[in-house]
């Protein structure tokens, strides 16, 4: 399987992004998997922005509730992170992760720049 991250960008403080990540090859379906959006900051190790389990309950880092929306579309084995209200320090590689009891597979990250 691969999983592939695109939406990534530059934007203004305050503004939106939409950044999606579609599963291929084989097996390619996301439906009994958690999946799930992480991200890292030049410097800074990875972590969590957003997970999504396999029932559809969510979980967000404290930093970015009540700004970002994590969801999924199994029929297009895709996942999605709406982004609202951004700040500069949102500013990092996003990565997209599939995950199952203890195998994960990462896709390739996109690039989010949010400008002051």
């Amino acid at each position: 399987v691969q999983l592939q991250a695109s939406g990534g960008g530059l934007v203004q403080a305050g503004g939106s992004l939409r950044l999606s990540c579609t599963a291929s090859g084989a097996p390619g379906s996301i439906f009994r998997f958690n999946m799930g959006w992480y991200r890292q900051a030049p410097g800074k190790q990875r972590d969590l922005v957003a997970v999504i389990n396999s029932s559809g309950a969510t979980t967000y880092a404290d930093s970015v509730e009540g700004r970002f929306t994590i969801s999924r579309d199994n029929t297009k084995n895709t996942i999605y992170l709406q982004m609202n209200s951004l700040k500069p320090e949102d500013t990092a590689v996003y990565y997209c992760k599939r995950s199952i009891l203890n195998s994960s597979v990462w896709g390739q990250g996109t690039l989010v720049t949010v400008s002051s």
